[in-house]
């Protein structure tokens, strides 16, 4: 059945407010659900900018310097390095690893000098825990999350690939 409507301006007025005001209800609502989300994925987000911006400056949370680099750190980050790393980069750290036959860009070559000469120990750190997208190299490589907490291992992988520079 239909019903009529009605021509009165005052009842379409209050017709219309409260749509407006139901509509506003959803929003608010709406907002209410999504916006934790927004928030969780910046906060996300900020801990890689902030990887990337450390990157370019050249400075982590962390001072390299200050790392003692034990004898275990050094005999872990070796076993890391090999079965890890070594799938793209390649034992002797040229970029040749089998994984890195499909790779574009191809693995930096650690033991190529204007690459050692190109990159600070920070930025080496940073991507082998964030990974290079969020250092602001290849999306290719992927971080090593689990070892932002063993930093003594992350400066004996920098040390390793420093000393791969070293030896043409």
């Amino acid at each position: 059945m239909r019903t009529a409507r009605s021509t009165d301006p005052q009842e379409k007025t209050s017709t219309n407010q409260e749509e407006t005001s139901r509509n506003s209800g959803r929003s608010l609502v709406s907002l209410a659900l999504v916006l934790p989300l927004v928030l969780a994925i910046a906060a996300c987000n900020s801990g890689n900018k902030g990887a990337s911006q450390s990157e370019s400056s050249g400075q982590t949370g962390s001072s390299t310097a200050s790392i003692q680099i034990t004898a275990d750190a050094r005999a872990k980050a070796q076993q890391i390095f090999t079965t890890r790393c070594g799938a793209c980069h390649g034992i002797a750290g040229k970029g040749d690893g089998p994984g890195a036959a499909n790779l574009t860009p191809k693995p930096p070559n650690f033991q190529d000098k204007a690459w050692q000469a190109s990159i600070t120990d920070q930025a080496i750190e940073n991507v082998i825990v964030y990974g290079g997208a969020a250092a602001g190299k290849s999306p290719m490589m992927p971080g090593n999350p689990d070892l932002q907490s063993q930093p003594a291992v992350v400066a004996a992988l920098r040390e390793k690939i420093r000393q791969l520079g070293n030896s043409k």
